[in-house]
Parts: C-alpha cells; sequence; structure tokens
C-alpha cells in the first residue's frame, strides 16, 4: 500500500455500486422530522439521506445544511439493511470526525416529500451499546428567518442548477460534481530513512561489534593484557550472551528494548567469533608452547562456529529457511560439543611446563568453564520444554489455517511449532481472551511448504515449545492508549493486544475477513471487542484505504500514544515512514 493510493470508492457510488450512508439527525426518543418543499418553511431542508463516499465525512459536506454532528454511521449498508457481524465500522462515539480521504464529498440527488407521499423509512442504525451522548452531541434544529432562508435559496440554486423535467417526474436536482484533487503522499526524507534503518537493533549491533573490535586490536599490539590472559572468557562470554535470547524472562527484562533485542544476540555472537579467530591464530603463532591437541580442537570449533553464523545472515535466514535452520541449530549443536572440548584441553594442559594437569585446580579457577555451563543450559532450555500436543484445525479459506490449543496466554507472545520434534519449526502470533480462557489461536497464512500442508494436510498433534517468547506487543501496557494496525495475517499478532486491554484500539486491514479468516477469529472480535474501539477494513467491498490518513485521524481521536504495526514489508515501511514524518511513535518490523 502506498500512501498515494487514495481510497477510490467514490467513483463506484457514482456509478451505483458505493456504499451508502445513513444518517439519522434525531437521537433515541426524539420525533423524526422530514423536510418540507416550502423554502419558508423551518424544517426546509431538516432531514438528509444522501449518498456520499465513507471517506469524507464532515458537517461541512453539504452547504446549509441545518446539523451540527453526525449521529450515527453506517458504512457500507443500505438503508433498512440489517447490520452484519462484520464490516468496515468507524465509531461515531471514538471518531466523531473521520475524514479519510482527500476529494470533497459529492450529494446525491434529493427529493423534497409531499403531503400526498408515504413517510420515508428511518434508517438503519447501528447500535452501540457503549457509545455516550456526551461524546456525541444531538443535533437539534433551529428556525431561519426569511433573509437566511431567501439566501440559502439563491445559493442552492448557483451551486445546484436545475434540469428540464417531464411531466409526472419527480422533482429532482442535478449534481454537479468537482474533480476530486489528487491525494498528496507523504514523501520521507533521506533522514527520516536512513533513522529507520539505523534502528535499535542495528544500534546495538554496533556498539557490541565496536567495543569488541576496539578490545581485539588493543590486545593484537599487546595494550589490552586483561584480554590477553582471559581470551576465553571474552569468546564465551560474547557467545553466551548470544545465546540469552530465547528465555521470556529475559526479554520481559529489556522489554522496552524487546523489538531489536536481537542486535545484542547478533553482535555478541559475531564478537565471539572474531575472538575466537583471534585466540586460535595466538595458539598457531605460539605452537613451539601449545599442545597440537589444543591448536586443531580450537581449529576445528573455529569452523563449526563460523558456520553456524554465516547460516544466520538475513539474506539466508529469509530466503533459504531451510538451509539456515538446519546449520545454525545442528552445525551450532556441533560447535558446542566441540566448544567444551576445546575448553577442556586449554585448561588443562600446562603450557609453561609442556604437561597435561587433570587435577582440576586449574579447569575451577578458568572464567570460560562457567561461561560453557551457562550457554549449554541456555541452549537447552527450550527442547527440555517441547512437547507434542493435541491441536484443533479450522479452514475458513484456501489462504488461512487457524489453529486452536488448550488453555489461555498472556498478550503479546509468540509460539514455535512444528510437525517433527527437532526440524522446520516456525514462528506464529498466539490469540487469547487471557490467561484464564479455555484456549489459544494461532492465525497461519499459506506462504510455504510447512503452511500449505497445514490447509492441505491439518494435523490432529503438532509439537510446540512451552517456553513462550515476548514479541512487541507485550510492551503494550507500558503505554496509557494505544493503536494496533495490522493487515491480512498480521492480526494473529495483533488482536490479543486489543481483546485484553479497553485501552488498545484495532485497526485491521484485509479483504473479506470473516470468509477469509473465519468465524472464530470474527465471533472473538465482535465479543471481545467494542465498535468504538475498531475499525475493520474490507479492503474488497471499500478499496485500499489512504492508510496513513486513517491511522492519523484515529490515533488523534482515541489519544493514542504510540502505534504498533504487524504488516509485510511494504506495508511496513509505508506506515513507519509515514508515522515518523508525522511525528507519531511506531513500532514496526522494518
Amino acid at each position: 500500500m502506498s500512501s498515494n493510493q487514495n481510497f477510490d470508492g467514490a467513483n463506484d457510488i457514482e456509478k451505483g455500486h458505493g456504499p451508502s450512508l445513513s444518517i439519522d439527525t434525531m437521537s433515541v426518543g426524539s420525533p423524526v422530522q422530514h423536510a418540507s418543499n416550502d423554502p419558508l418553511s423551518p424544517t426546509f431542508g431538516a432531514t438528509f439521506s444522501p449518498a456520499v463516499s465513507p471517506m469524507a465525512l464532515s458537517n461541512e459536506a453539504v452547504p446549509g445544511l441545518p446539523m451540527q454532528n453526525i449521529s450515527s454511521l453506517n458504512l457500507g449498508i443500505p438503508m433498512g439493511a440489517a447490520t452484519p457481524s462484520m464490516h468496515a465500522l468507524t465509531s461515531s462515539a471514538a471518531i466523531p470526525h473521520m475524514s479519510l480521504d482527500s476529494s470533497p464529498a459529492t450529494t446525491a440527488p434529493t427529493t423534497a416529500p409531499s403531503s400526498d407521499l408515504p413517510a420515508p423509512p428511518k434508517p438503519a442504525l447501528i447500535h452501540h451499546e457503549h457509545s455516550t451522548a456526551s461524546t456525541l452531541p444531538v443535533p437539534t434544529l433551529s428556525k431561519t428567518t426569511s433573509e437566511e432562508k431567501v439566501k440559502f435559496e439563491e445559493k442552492k440554486q448557483q451551486d445546484f442548477p436545475p434540469v428540464e423535467k417531464n411531466a409526472g417526474d419527480v422533482q429532482h436536482i442535478e449534481v454537479q460534481k468537482p474533480a476530486a484533487p489528487a491525494p498528496t503522499p507523504i514523501v520521507a526524507t533521506k533522514w527520516v530513512q536512513f533513522q529507520l534503518w539505523f534502528n535499535t537493533y542495528r544500534k546495538f549491533f554496533t556498539v557490541v561489534v565496536t567495543f569488541n573490535f576496539i578490545s581485539i586490536v588493543l590486545t593484537c599490539i599487546g595494550r589490552f593484557p586483561y584480554a590477553q590472559k582471559n581470551v576465553g572468557a571474552f569468546i564465551l562470554g560474547n557467545l553466551c550472551t548470544a545465546v540469552l535470547w530465547p528465555p521470556l524472562c529475559v526479554r520481559l527484562a529489556a522489554t522496552s528494548a524487546l523489538q531489536h533485542l536481537g542486535g545484542i544476540h547478533s553482535g555478541c555472537a559475531l564478537s565471539g567469533t572474531g575472538w575466537l579467530i583471534y585466540h586460535v591464530i595466538w595458539l598457531c603463532a605460539h605452537a613451539s608452547k601449545q599442545h597440537r591437541a589444543v591448536i586443531a580442537m580450537g581449529i576445528v570449533t573455529n569452523i563449526a562456529i563460523i558456520i553456524s553464523v554465516l547460516s544466520a545472515f538475513p539474506w539466508v535466514r529469509n530466503n533459504r529457511h531451510n538451509l539456515f535452520e538446519r546449520h545454525h541449530r545442528f552445525v551450532g549443536w556441533v560447535g558446542l560439543l566441540f566448544t567444551w572440548v576445546f575448553v577442556m584441553l586449554g585448561n588443562g594442559y600446562d603450557d609453561v611446563n609442556g604437561v597435561w594437569d587433570w587435577q582440576g585446580k586449574q579447569i575451577v579457577k578458568a572464567q570460560d568453564v562457567y561461561f560453557v555451563i551457562c550457554m549449554t543450559i541456555l541452549i537447552a532450555l527450550p527442547w527440555i520444554f517441547t512437547r507434542k500436543v493435541k491441536v484443533d484445525v479450522e479452514i475458513p479459506s484456501a489462504k488461512v489455517a487457524v489453529l486452536r490449543f488448550e488453555r489461555g496466554m498472556q498478550q503479546g507472545l509468540l509460539g514455535r511449532i512444528s510437525r517433527t520434534s527437532i526440524l522446520e519449526y516456525h514462528a506464529f502470533g498466539i490469540i487469547s481472551e487471557g490467561k484464564h480462557a479455555k484456549y489459544h489461536y494461532m492465525v497461519c497464512g499459506v506462504q510455504g511448504d510447512f503452511t500449505r500442508g497445514l490447509v492441505d494436510n491439518p494435523p490432529e498433534y503438532i509439537w510446540t515449545r512451552e517456553i513462550k517468547f515476548a514479541g512487541v506487543s507485550n510492551t503494550s501496557t507500558l503505554y496509557k492508549r494505544g493503536i494496533r494496525i495490522a493487515t491480512g495475517t498480521g492480526i494473529g499478532a495483533a488482536l490479543s493486544t486489543c481483546l485484553q486491554s479497553k485501552n488498545w484500539f484495532l485497526i485491521w486491514i484485509g479483504s473479506d475477513q470473516e470468509k477469509t479468516f473465519g468465524k472464530t477469529i470474527s465471533g472473538l472480535i465482535e465479543s471481545g471487542i467494542e465498535p468504538e474501539r475498531r475499525i475493520l477494513w474490507d479492503s474488497k467491498k471499500l478499496k485500499r484505504p489512504n492508510t496513513m490518513k486513517l491511522l492519523k485521524e484515529t490515533y488523534d481521536a482515541f489519544g493514542a500514544e504510540v502505534v504498533f504495526i504487524t504488516s509485510n514489508y511494504g506495508g511496513n515501511k509505508e506506515m513507519m515512514e509515514g508515522c515518523k514524518m508525522l511525528g507519531i511513535p511506531a513500532f514496526g518490523a522494518f
């Protein structure tokens, strides 16, 4: 979605295919007054039922309209139709003036009711249990002077010139449709693009790698004697910090930087490898004092660690996921085993006297021994809690599989699942109504072989890790109010936050959501999120929205402090750049 691709539903309305709008100017219990065809009547033009674009809703849409505000909106629903369970809804209680399009509103021909004609039916209303009259004032009718009515009639004749009518035709007014101006896109400057590129992940990575690189250089020139004596501690200290990534408790401790904590993981892994290379080179340079077994073990350990690190580079991880997983995991396990042997041999050999010392005193005193113990525990911990569990699979469409598991979860978590115990683990957002809930869900969109298999051959049991890890949504409790915007299957990572907190507003943009994602997800939204806290934008019916305009106006109207984004790369990029230009704090994978 590009920010300059505006909503084009107005064209559909002109052709008779667009969404309709129902407006009732009366509050509950007030009598409905209809327009008079007499310009001197105090109710002239009072009741108004135009067909306008939902992207241009404001009191100024029709000149001279004696309305103070809009009482209720019904986007995409013909007059008198029943309210569907899933539709593009913008609640007037939460957002009094939603103007999502830069094009001016157009009015349809109106018919002045006559005393001989039956009274028109009352427009369809959306019932909002949580709406309050204090949020949206009730419009009133005011009498006008004869001079004002004459001025209004003159203006009406100028703006809406009459056309010839045949005998027996109902009087109508031909609408003059002004040309819609092209929307002004938000263009990010080079500085904004650099700020988004140099995010917290890359800042963490740069600090870690720079510190270690300078330390290695100082050690090589003999200016860092502590590092020369404790090279193993620097190697394993970095590698231990690198594998500190998975546990939930550690991530929650760094929740403010949760989204980019991976920068420390990557930076420490690369830095530890750099220290290991330096140490092996130093051993080879002093081969006369070292045992050949120590040197040989250092070389094979180096090779294993380098392969594991290279396989995790972004291009390999994103384009060759299975290659990344097998090499990073299994070669990494081999590297851990070689590290144990290397550490024991290095601390067991007395290079001063040239003999082996297996009494244990030297090993117990070595810092690197404790680092490798800690690293082993952290790597083994997720696998200790791997379980094969029963799963119910709903296939609402060929594009999506909805997985249901036992027990509820806190919001903001992600889980890994696989058909086997050790291969092809994939992460998905967890949907749950809370810890008290009976179930939690995962929305799996078809993108590759694994997700395609969930649709074509739904499993009865699946492997999962009981230790979940936190996503960016887990930090939602830090803010008083926020916006959670998602596109497509991104609802899986976004929905729990809005289900479990009344202070978060959901914007979900997708194509025919109820049909595509099924009644389970639709039911959770209907029952768990009030209409005034959600916008469900059906892009199949309403076309693509002007996302930044929608986001900006919702952000202001809801009084939000932050925006969390879950979309594809293009959607994340557009919204992150737009939010940066508008000064809106936003977080999204970019």
